[in-house]
């Protein structure tokens, strides 16, 4: 009798059992969904720092918001989730595939989460 193995889960999947705070953040990111500053700004600490892509730090939540209102009007994209890493409680890595207007019209993004309490302390993003 062969035993059947049940088929690797897709990233999709993985991602569904994110910490609150790191769905909650990739759902506001989302270019598909209407963000909500309030909604965002509550997956961050009070002090976290985010790092763009651009190596740009922000720190606490008026620079956060700040970025994420600018980062959003610039380009139209669409987004997919092509892999989910959880290394510990508190690290995870989540991957998505952007294709939109931008310069390159297609780019794997990685974001590289630490929470700290349930909320996002540290946001690093890679291209």
């Amino acid at each position: 009798m062969t035993i059947q193995n049940p088929p690797d889960p897709s990233a999709a999947d993985l991602a569904k059992h994110l910490p609150a705070a790191i769905m909650r953040y990739l759902r506001e990111a989302d270019p598909q969904h209407k963000a909500n500053a309030h909604d965002l700004l509550s997956a961050f600490a009070a002090d976290a720092t985010v790092i763009d892509d651009d190596g740009t730090t922000y720190t606490g939540h008026d620079e956060i918001h700040r970025w994420r209102e600018n980062e959003a009007s610039e380009y139209t994209y669409t987004v997919e989730i092509g892999h989910v890493e959880k290394f510990d409680d508190t690290h995870y890595v989540v991957t998505h595939h952007l294709e939109g207007d931008f310069p390159g019209g297609e780019v794997d993004i990685i974001y590289r989460f630490t929470l700290v309490d349930g909320l996002i302390s540290r946001l690093e993003i890679v291209p």
